[in-house]
């Protein structure tokens, strides 16, 4: 039985009061919490608030992005091993807007998977189709690509260490989100791509649906078989909201 996990993915909003807020908010809602494990991604910046404010806690935490270099002359980037000195668990890898905004490439979400495993790091891996690819039939070759680039470069064992998060790029943001079949039929077709490289990693891997999740849809969602939980973006910013999908996990 595969653990549930409700990653909140902030992206860059927040100020140092309204993270200690929130994350007030939801420790102290964590008692509803019964099986889910449940983490925040949060700007790099507040990461020393967060590891002050949820040490201890049963809530996880980690980063929005990763540089595939351990060291050196890269201004702006971040490593793995400044992450895990701020007591992160998780990193986000190949969001949508990285690829869009900052030109990533499958190669270098690749890259960016074995650097956090190397940091001790789980990576989320995000993965997804834009809105003409889906409406040009072409979803399953989109997902199929980006999935075995990671396998081809670091080898399905090692994909297995991480985390998955089907986020369709037309459903983020939005207020749009796929039925729960369209989503389950997107993350079968996840599961089975894997299978055919290992059938072990496969039925042990978390796949997170991503795309506009909401206490309102939650439960439909996560009920689906091969739906293990949420990347949860504008809901992750209201202690209540991502507390009822935490909780929504339970089932």
């Amino acid at each position: 039985m595969r653990q549930p996990l409700v990653a909140g993915n902030w992206k860059m909003n927040g100020s140092r009061a309204s993270i200690r807020e929130l994350l007030d908010g939801v420790k102290a809602g964590m008692g509803e919490v019964k099986t889910a494990e449940v983490a925040v991604c949060s700007p790099h910046i507040f990461l020393c608030d967060v590891q002050q404010q949820l040490d201890g806690s049963a809530v996880a935490w980690g980063g929005q992005d990763i540089s595939v270099h351990e060291s050196g002359a890269y201004t702006g980037e971040t490593a793995g091993s400044m992450l895990a000195e701020f007591g992160c668990k998780y990193v986000i890898i190949g969001h949508s807007e990285r690829r869009t905004y900052h030109g990533e490439t499958d190669q270098v979400v690749a890259e960016k998977f074995v650097a956090a495993r190397k940091a001790g790091l789980v990576p989320i891996l995000c993965i997804g189709e834009t809105l003409e690819e889906r409406e040009s039939g072409i979803t399953e070759e989109v997902v199929g690509r980006q999935i075995d680039a990671v396998i081809a470069h670091c080898g399905v064992e090692m994909l297995g260490e991480g985390v998955i998060a089907y986020e369709p790029v037309w459903a983020i943001g939005t207020g749009k989100t796929a039925s729960p079949e369209q989503a389950q039929e997107v993350h079968a077709f996840i599961r089975g791509r894997i299978a055919a490289a290992s059938a072990t990693v496969a039925e042990g891997l978390r796949i997170l649906y991503g795309g506009s999740m909401n206490p309102g849809n939650a439960a439909q969602l996560l009920a689906q078989s091969d739906i293990d939980g949420g990347l949860i973006g504008g809901a992750s910013l209201k202690a209540a909201d991502f507390l009822a999908i935490a909780t929504a996990a339970n089932a």
